[in-house]
């Protein structure tokens, strides 16, 4: 039983450090990016802020104006 332990305790000390290991960044800086990214980004379902989009630039729209959809 205490080899059973033993074993899972190695494992989880072997995976705590593989997170000790990640890269990390501050809040601080993670969130200037992320606001960044956001001004930055046009999202196309937001046309009341971004205003209207062309239809071949909207990656949201049925491509040749029709439906996508397959029957079989």
């Amino acid at each position: 039983m205490s080899e059973l332990k033993l074993k899972k305790l190695v494992e989880h000390n072997q995976r705590l450090k593989e997170q000790l290991d990640l890269p990390r960044i501050p809040v601080s800086e993670a969130s200037q990016q992320l606001i960044k990214y956001v001004k930055e980004t046009k999202d196309f379902l937001l046309p009341t802020i971004w205003g209207p989009v062309d239809k071949k630039d909207d990656p949201y729209s049925a491509p040749n104006g029709g439906c996508a959809c397959s029957v079989m």
